[in-house]
């Protein structure tokens, strides 16, 4: 991975094909929208997904960023409008006979459902089913839902109406801890929900994506391993995935990626029991954040904290492979560690994390050193607070 330097996300490295759809089931709000990423059978004819699938999505990271939102959402899309990801849309899911672990994935704040494709292709391209989950709490920096127009409403036929849903931005005096602890409890819920979903797919029960998008979902039926589920977010999605995890027993465990700790309520880690591994960047975590990771760790031997040296909050999302010398400084999006490098740890931590406490049969335990922060792009623990802590 390390020798490739070219813009382009890169695709899974797992032993299979990847493919992935866009679902949204119910109307409103209150309804679920992921995409999801799934092992899939080599076929002919294959179409590849924009990595960015509409304008407002241009529009909203423009706004997120405090930049003109008339001018830079153009230059975005000019730079990132063609960009694809190096997957199948709607492929025909591949069956084994055999059930695929399930990953609900939880973006961070003022991304969406498309921006960690990099990280949900190889967990797909190494056997998992990943569901990520576009939140409707206002902290993606754009989303949308459909509802039944008015005249309509009363029809099942009635055409639906999208509704775009801006991201929220402080307002002055406003306390950014009510903010962010509503919303991430609101995250905790949709990804539960999109849990309960998946239950119901994989029990044969009809489930509508009114998206249409070409995919058949009861083709997951009887191939969805319940009994191993994990919870992984990036930034805010951290967090999210910390309180999913007293929310839903099915969660077994949580991969937390440069996790967010402000929005978690201190009386709410004393109920987290079950294993969480900490990836944390070198240049994102404070003295507060970790020290809330070490609680968790203290009381359970199973939960891990490692950084990956030379990597910024931005190295665990797809735009540290997509950043040119234009937009670098804008986003933040490169440290010093060569970014193939920086996803090739982030995901071998993962899998071996994963296949412990998952009980997979695969042979990712042979990263299980990085667990303890032992190999040349990691430490355990945080650089700044090790003598102190």
């Amino acid at each position: 991975m390390g020798g490739k330097q070219s813009l382009g996300l890169p695709p899974g490295t797992g032993p299979h094909q990847v493919a992935c759809t866009d679902v949204m089931v119910g109307l409103k709000r209150k309804s679920c929208f992921f995409r999801l990423y799934y092992p899939c059978l080599p076929h002919e004819r294959t179409e590849q997904p924009l990595w960015i699938p509409e304008y407002q999505y241009f529009r909203g990271l423009a706004e997120f960023l405090n930049l003109n939102s008339r001018w830079w959402a153009a230059l975005i899309n000019i730079a990132y409008g063609s960009c694809k990801v190096p997957v199948s849309w709607n492929g025909p899911f591949k069956s084994t006979g055999s059930k695929f672990p399930l990953i609900i994935f939880s973006h961070g704040l003022g991304a969406f459902r498309t921006l960690y494709s990099s990280v949900c292709m190889e967990m797909a391209s190494r056997g998992f089913l990943v569901a990520a989950v576009e939140h409707r709490d206002r902290s993606a920096s754009a989303t949308y839902f459909y509802k039944a127009e008015s005249l309509g409403s009363d029809c099942p036929q009635a055409p639906l109406e999208k509704e775009w849903i801006a991201f929220q931005k402080m307002q002055a005096g406003q306390k950014e801890f009510h903010l962010r602890n509503s919303q991430v409890h609101q995250r905790a819920n949709e990804c539960v929900r999109v849990l309960g979903l998946m239950r119901d797919i994989d029990s044969g029960k009809t489930v509508t994506n009114i998206l249409h998008s070409g995919f058949e979902l009861s083709a997951l039926k009887n191939s969805i391993d319940l009994d191993k589920v994990a919870i992984m977010g990036h930034s805010f999605g951290g967090a999210t995935a910390l309180l999913a995890l007293i929310k839903d027993d099915l969660f077994k465990c949580a991969v937390a990626l440069d996790a967010w700790m402000f929005p978690v309520r201190d009386d709410l880690y004393c109920k987290i029991r079950k294993p969480v591994l900490f990836i944390n960047t070198e240049k994102f975590q404070t003295l507060a954040s970790v020290t809330k990771m070490k609680r968790l760790s203290s009381r359970n031997s199973q939960t891990k904290i490692i950084t990956i040296l030379g990597s910024v909050h931005q190295s665990q999302t797809d735009f540290t492979f997509l950043v040119g010398a234009l937009l670098s400084k804008v986003f933040e999006s490169r440290g010093t560690i060569d970014p193939f490098v920086g996803l090739e740890v982030n995901n071998q931590a993962s899998l071996a994390f994963l296949q412990k406490h998952l009980d997979l049969k695969e042979e990712f335990h042979q990263w299980n050193d990085l667990l303890e922060g032992i190999g040349k792009h990691v430490i355990p623990e945080a650089p700044f607070v090790q003598s102190s802590l």
